[in-house]
C-alpha cells in the first residue's frame, strides 16, 4: 500500500476560493477586516504574519498589522488590542505568539473580544467548542478536520489517537474529533508503551515537536496520519513529525511537509474572520 496524500495547498485552495466569492458577494454591506499584532521580530512569526497578510489580499479581507517593539509594556499591549475590540472595521483580531517573557500571554488572549477571537483561543470560544456549540475553533486543528472532511474520511466510530497535548493543537483536535463521534485517546511525552494506542489507532495525529519520530513501526496498516510538525533536519531541510517515506508505505492518506496541515491554519483564519464579518451583519441588523 502507497497513501493517498492529502494536499493541504489544494485543500485551501478550494476553500479560499469559495470564501473569495462570499467576499465579493458581501462587498456592498462590509469589508471582513482582520488586524495582527506583532511584538519583536522573531523571524519564524514575521514570515508567518507575512503569510497571513498575502492570503488576506487573495481573498479580499482587509489585513492591518501593528508592530511592537519587543519591549513594549504588557499595558500598551493590552491598550491597543482594545482599541481592535472597539473599531467596527475590524472582525478579527489576532495577536502573534510567542510573546516575550513579561508580556502574559494569557490576559492578552482573554482581553480579545470573544466576538473578533479568529484564534480561537479565548477561554469562552475554547469553552463553547467543548459543549459543542456555535464557535471560533483553533485553527490548526479546525484546518486538519477540513482536510479529513475534504477526502472524506470517515470519523464518527474510527480510534484517533493525538500524539500532543498542546493547548493550540493536541487538546481541540482532540475534542474536535470526539464532537464528530470518534473514539480518542491522547498520548504525550508520559505516556508509556506508546506504539501500543498508535497500533490501534485508525486516524493518528501527529503533534509531538520531534523530527520524523512516528514511524512505520507506530503505524497499523490502512491508519490516516496528520503530520502537524514543522522541524528542520540537519541538513536544514523541512520535515515533520512523521518518517514520511516509510510511514508513505503503510499509511491510507498521509499529509506532506511542507504543504499539508501548513496551508490550512492560514485559511481556516480567514474563514473564521468572514464569519466574524457575516455576524457582525446579523448584529447591526437585529
Amino acid at each position: 500500500m502507497t497513501a493517498s496524500i492529502i494536499s493541504g495547498k489544494e485543500v485551501a485552495a478550494s476553500l479560499r476560493n469559495e470564501m473569495k466569492q462570499e467576499v465579493n458577494e458581501l462587498k456592498d454591506l462590509i469589508t471582513p477586516g482582520l488586524a495582527v499584532i506583532l511584538v519583536g521580530d522573531n523571524p519564524a512569526s514575521r514570515s508567518y504574519v507575512k503569510g497571513k497578510e498575502k492570503a488576506s489580499a487573495e481573498v479580499g479581507i482587509h489585513s492591518e498589522l501593528t508592530e511592537m517593539p519587543a519591549d513594549i509594556s504588557e499595558h500598551s499591549l493590552l491598550t491597543k488590542v482594545e482599541e481592535y475590540n472597539q473599531n467596527p472595521a475590524i472582525h478579527g483580531i489576532l495577536v502573534q505568539l510567542p510573546l516575550p517573557d513579561h508580556i502574559s500571554e494569557k490576559k492578552v488572549i482573554e482581553q480579545i473580544s470573544p466576538e473578533k477571537d479568529v484564534d480561537g483561543f479565548h477561554p469562552i470560544n475554547i469553552g463553547r467548542m467543548m459543549t459543542g456549540q456555535d464557535a471560533f475553533l483553533p485553527c490548526t486543528p479546525f484546518g486538519i478536520l477540513q482536510m479529513l472532511k475534504y477526502k472524506n474520511i470517515e470519523t464518527e466510530g474510527k480510534h484517533a489517537v493525538v500524539i500532543g497535548r498542546s493547548n493550540i493543537v493536541g487538546k481541540p483536535i482532540g475534542q474536535l474529533l470526539l464532537n464528530e463521534n470518534a473514539t480518542v485517546t491522547y498520548c504525550h511525552s508520559r505516556t508509556n508503551d506508546l506504539q501500543n494506542y498508535t497500533l490501534q489507532a485508525d486516524i493518528i495525529i501527529a503533534a509531538t515537536g520531534k523530527a520524523e519520530f512516528i514511524t512505520k513501526d507506530h503505524v497499523k496498516e490502512g491508519a490516516v496520519v496528520i503530520d502537524v510538525g514543522m522541524n528542520r533536519k540537519e541538513d536544514g531541510k523541512l520535515c515533520g513529525d512523521v518518517a514520511f517515506e516509510e510511514v508513505q508505505e503503510k499509511a491510507s492518506y498521509l499529509t506532506p511537509v511542507p504543504g499539508g496541515v501548513g496551508p490550512m491554519t492560514i485559511t481556516m483564519l480567514l474563514y473564521n474572520t468572514l464569519q466574524s464579518a457575516k455576524a457582525f451583519i446579523k448584529r447591526d441588523n437585529q
